[in-house]
């Protein structure tokens, strides 16, 4: 079977803020990626409970020992949990290993890709509509700081998207009824039909909710601390850093090839706080 690379789309611009210092609660679960840079210590959410329970899973079986992060992009994110870049020769593209399943996706309003969200990595395109998750491999928002101007041109792209993906969906569903006015030369029949449809799909994404709109929160966010808001919606967001931001940069601007893979590997360790 041919190979698709997990990735965090890069054309979806908008990334944010930093981590949190708070004190740890008692039932927080916590971990650290441990690297030749330093420690990242994350906060695993309780609310993306499937995400939680899969990463914990893995961490305690030493899963992620040794394994690179294996695409870094500087002001976007840096990306890890190929199991095929465990011992990966130099200069092998990476990122299309994984597990033999996948993770539902869990999207919670109030986690969104600040700088330091930790989220995970999923095929993307029509081959998964449902936005399901890989069993494996996550990133952590690096970012960059946006303008309200380019909040809100996000916004309109990806409400534009949306409402396009919807048309199509829905004009698909009616292709018979189309032809046929089109066989019958009735031109009139036809775009009265598509108006319908227009309308249909606007009605749905007012009663469903399904508008992409920031928070006053997040606009707050994205333009003071920074994160990728562009990927609001599409990717589970499961956890955030809580220490060790400097590391992430750190490792942010290491040199890379092609494919965004670090010249020099970056390999990391995983374990759970006590």
């Amino acid at each position: 079977m041919k190979k698709r690379v997990l990735f965090i789309s890069a054309a979806l611009i908008t990334l944010l803020g930093s981590c949190s210092n708070a004190t740890q609660n008692d039932d927080e679960t916590l971990a650290v990626i441990q690297t030749e840079f330093g420690d990242i210590k994350v906060k695993l959410y309780e609310k993306t409970a499937e995400h939680k329970k899969n990463f914990v899973k893995l961490v305690e079986e030493g899963f992620y020992d040794d394994l690179l992060f294996h695409r870094v992009i500087e002001n976007f994110m840096i990306q890890g949990g190929d199991p095929e870049s465990k011992n990966a020769e130099p200069g092998k593209m990476l990122g299309g290993g994984s597990l033999d399943y996948t993770v539902p996706a869990e999207f919670v309003p109030e986690y969104y890709h600040k700088r330091g969200a930790l989220a995970a990595a999923r095929r993307g395109g029509p081959s998964n509509p449902e936005k399901r998750s890989s069993a494996t491999q996550f990133y952590i928002i690096q970012g960059e700081i946006f303008t309200h101007g380019k909040l809100d041109t996000l916004e309109m792209m990806k409400n534009s998207r949306l409402k396009k993906e919807l048309l199509q969906q829905q004009l698909q569903s009616i292709e018979n009824e189309l032809n046929e006015f089109q066989q019958n030369n009735d031109r009139e029949g036809f775009e009265i039909k598509v108006a319908q449809v227009r309308e249909e799909v606007d009605s749905l994404i007012e009663a469903q909710g399904l508008k992409f709109e920031l928070t006053d929160e997040q606009r707050d966010i994205y333009t003071t601390i920074g994160g990728y808001p562009s990927l609001d919606g599409d990717y589970t967001v499961f956890g955030e850093v809580v220490e060790g931001m400097e590391v992430v940069d750190k490792i942010a601007a290491m040199e890379t090839d092609k494919n965004n893979r670090p010249l020099k590997n970056i390999k990391m360790e995983i374990e759970l706080m006590k």
